[in-house]
């Protein structure tokens, strides 16, 4: 549908594009700057962005990659396509009070494509996609840039002319290379971002496709707004930041296709001034496309709340401290410096961590402290920048300004905490989009300094030099990125007092068996942070497995203490006494763990174990049973039930437990070994034989495999076999208990046959 605008008195829409093609400057005419043609940009910038952030591509599942990937079930096949528009990004139905109600299936979809493809977790082609989206995104910017730098105009063909070159391709190259941008690229998670961003630009390119001239003048197509308005929607089902683009379409609108002043407008609002009639036929067209647009995004806002289910995330004080402090001018003090922040992680990308969190960032209490000057530094230039973009007489400086804070503040104001909490204190994926003004920005101040420079190539040749910078620091940290050791490790000089990133270096170490260095930085984590109960627990387990069971009890005591619903540490603790033999206490813990995880199969195997050690067999049969129904693929649920059943004689219930468990686990080599001494014991000997020779296969350096088999052939009177396996056994392991005993009755036994035969 074409809506064409005709009036004699108003200025039509292409008189003003033509009018700005010839009056404005050019901004390219003051920038010393390589001028390509539009192919050869396109393909430099996809080549820069890909050196910078290559060495990524065969990087592992880091930091939030597990959570969102690897224990994600939405990216299952088993899983229904339709229950990820009812979850969180995390995988947890959205109308759990436990949600982070972070809603974007779209990425999940992308995600679960890739598990499909790749035919598992193989972080590769994860990788390989955010590169390549990433490049895309670059590519566009050449396009997005020069609209926003050099104004929209078309041919008389109808095609888009790109009137500032050399400007958007420094801007896209400065894009391109930004270290910040390494989290949403190197780091799998970040492709919420990327996803975000690419329909965020197709949305805005989309609405500039509106305003294409014909013969009859220029008009604007109702149908390329509404695509606009779904793109700005996709963008949405992305990530939240999405929606913010129906709001930069309405500003473009205004400034660049209506060309209104803002000032001049106030203060003829004001006067009442006879000159806004003439204009009111001008800017119905505007009106009814930000009606358009505004209507459109209540739409998505609404259904997305509604989907929602309930109220906002609950986020505990470690996430973000300043929004619990009680005093509204520590909140909104801690909160304009946590701006600053960002606006230097723009300028100066240098000091880059996973997690800015936990005491990274200390609050500003009083006025007192050194680091207001940040907070005045960042609102002096804000109003200076925001005065020239409203009172400067140069329309081209006003609409060029004007564009790159409102691309720089609006897609940043969903993490700014100013209408709802955010999770986070500094999330350097968040200012993906809000790079763009600042690029902007950039551009038009080397510009500006160019047009007074008298040697203009140094002032190329220090761009340049600052491009080189970010390119190199970009290849450095994608290859922190590439793997948790490296990325964790990088952020102990970063924000030391960050009690996280002790937290996860010593969680890396654990995973890895270093034990001793992961409890020194457990315990760093708890001194900066007294009531990090995740660290607590962490501690207590390895300080459990060292035997050190009071100090593993007092640390997990304290921790449910802290946080009296923490599951894990309810268990944890009724480990710890039940190794101290307190065996009530330990029962009423593991009860308490279930009570606040309702569905908690380690948990109730861990109460089979308890109970079988008080010999309370039923109860002991029961929570493991408990447990395999939660957790069907519970191999050590179901290998308690087979030895507890063999252990009390009722062979023919352990056969049948046995053969249930290896039906669902099908490759458990110590399913097959527990299943295979209950048919030798009911001397099933040929199919006991089969499973045991099944299972050595899986796993042939196992001894009591061999040993087993052994006692098997041994009954059975397969001698030779017997004494081979005895042998096997011994080799792998001199002290098998009983096996040393049982190979020297078989070599009598044999030296006996052997006399008798002589």
């Amino acid at each position: 549908q074409i809506f064409n605008q005709h009036n004699a008195e108003a200025l039509s829409l292409g008189q003003a594009f033509h009018r700005m093609a010839q009056t404005e400057p050019n901004l390219d005419h003051d920038v010393s700057w390589f001028l390509l043609p539009s192919y050869w940009a396109k393909m430099v910038v996809a080549l820069i962005s890909f050196l910078c952030f290559a060495n990524s591509y065969d990087g592992d599942f880091v930091f939030d990659d597990s959570e969102a990937i690897i224990n994600n079930k939405d990216l299952r096949a088993e899983t229904p396509l339709g229950d990820l528009w009812y979850h969180d990004f995390w995988g947890s139905k959205l109308s759990s009070n436990t949600s982070h109600k972070s809603y974007r299936p779209l990425t999940v979809l992308t995600f679960r494509i890739n598990y499909l493809l790749a035919g598992g977790f193989y972080p590769i082609g994860f990788h390989v996609i955010n590169i390549i989206l990433h490049c895309t995104i670059s590519v566009l910017m050449i396009d997005v840039f020069s609209i926003l730098l050099g104004g929209l105009q078309f041919s008389s063909k109808g095609r888009r002319l790109n009137l500032a070159p050399k400007s958007s391709l420094l801007a896209a190259l400065l894009f391109a290379v930004h270290p910040v941008h390494t989290e949403c690229v190197a780091g799998i998670v970040g492709r919420a971002d990327l996803l975000c961003a690419l329909f965020f630009l197709l949305s805005f390119l989309g609405y500039c496709k509106a305003f294409r001239e014909n013969k009859e003048g220029h008009t604007f197509s109702i149908l390329w707004v509404l695509v606009s308005v779904i793109l700005g929607a996709i963008a949405m089902l992305c990530k939240e930041q999405g929606i913010t683009i129906l709001g930069l379409n309405a500003v473009f609108d205004a400034l660049v296709i209506n060309k209104i002043n803002l000032l001049e407008l106030i203060q003829k609002l004001l006067h009442k001034d006879k000159l806004l009639e003439n204009a009111g036929q001008l800017r119905k067209g505007l009106i009814f496309r930000i009606t358009l647009l505004m209507s459109g995004g209540a739409s998505i806002l609404y259904i997305r709340w509604r989907i929602m289910g309930t109220g906002p995330p609950a986020f505990t004080e470690v996430d973000n401290p300043a929004s619990f402090a009680d005093s509204l001018f520590v909140r909104a003090i801690n909160y304009n410096y946590y701006y600053s922040l960002n606006a230097w992680l723009l300028l100066c990308p240098w000091w880059l961590c996973f997690d800015w969190s936990m005491g990274c960032i200390p609050l500003i209490k009083s006025v007192s402290d050194w680091r207001i000057i940040a907070l005045a530094a960042l609102w002096f230039c804000l109003i200076g920048l925001i005065c020239q973009a409203l009172c400067s007489e140069d329309s081209h400086k006003r609409r060029i300004l004007t564009l790159g804070l409102g691309f720089l503040i609006i897609p940043f104001l969903p993490a700014s905490n100013l209408f709802f909490r955010v999770g986070f204190v500094i999330a350097e994926r968040v200012i993906y989009l809000p790079s763009i003004g600042y690029c902007i920005l950039f551009t038009y101040g080397f510009s500006l300094l160019s047009k007074q420079a008298k040697k203009k190539k140094i002032l190329a040749v220090a761009v340049l030099g600052i491009l080189l910078i970010n390119v190199m620091r970009c290849v450095l940290r994608s290859s922190q990125w590439r793997s948790e050791e490296q990325l964790f490790r990088s952020a102990l000089s970063v924000c030391p007092l960050n009690a996280k990133v002790h937290y996860n270096v010593g969680k890396n170490l654990a995973d890895k068996g270093n034990q001793s260095a992961a409890i020194k930085y457990y315990r760093e984590a708890v001194r900066l942070n007294p009531k990090y109960v995740h660290a607590m627990n962490n501690l207590g387990n390895i300080l459990k497995e060292r035997n050190e069971l009071h100090e593993a009890e007092e640390l997990l005591s304290l921790a449910v203490q802290i946080q009296p619903d923490f599951a894990a540490a309810w268990m944890n603790l009724g480990i710890v006494q039940n190794s101290l033999r307190r065996f009530e206490e330990a029962e009423q813990s593991y009860w308490t763990a279930i009570k606040h995880r309702k569905k908690y199969p380690d948990c109730y195997y861990n109460l089979g174990r308890l109970y079988a050690d008080l010999n309370r067999h039923i109860d002991a049969l029961n929570a493991w049973r408990n447990a395999t129904v939660l957790k069907p693929e519970h191999s050590l649920a179901w290998n308690n039930m087979i030895i507890l059943l063999d252990n009390t004689g009722n062979l023919a219930q352990a056969e049948a437990v046995g053969r249930e468990a290896l039906e669902l686990i099908p490759n458990d080599h110590s399913l097959m070994f527990s299943l295979a001494n209950v048919l030798g014991k009911s001397q099933k000997y040929k199919e006991s034989e089969a499973l045991f020779l099944k299972a050595i296969k899986a796993n042939p350096n196992a001894a009591s495999y061999h040993g087993n088999l052994a006692v098997l052939y041994h009954r059975w009177g397969n001698l030779d076999l017997a004494k081979k396996h005895y042998e096997v056994s011994l080799k792998l392991d001199p002290m098998a208990p009983g096996t040393k005993e049982n190979y020297n009755l078989l070599r009598r036994k044999l030296e006996q046959l052997q006399k008798k035969v002589g």
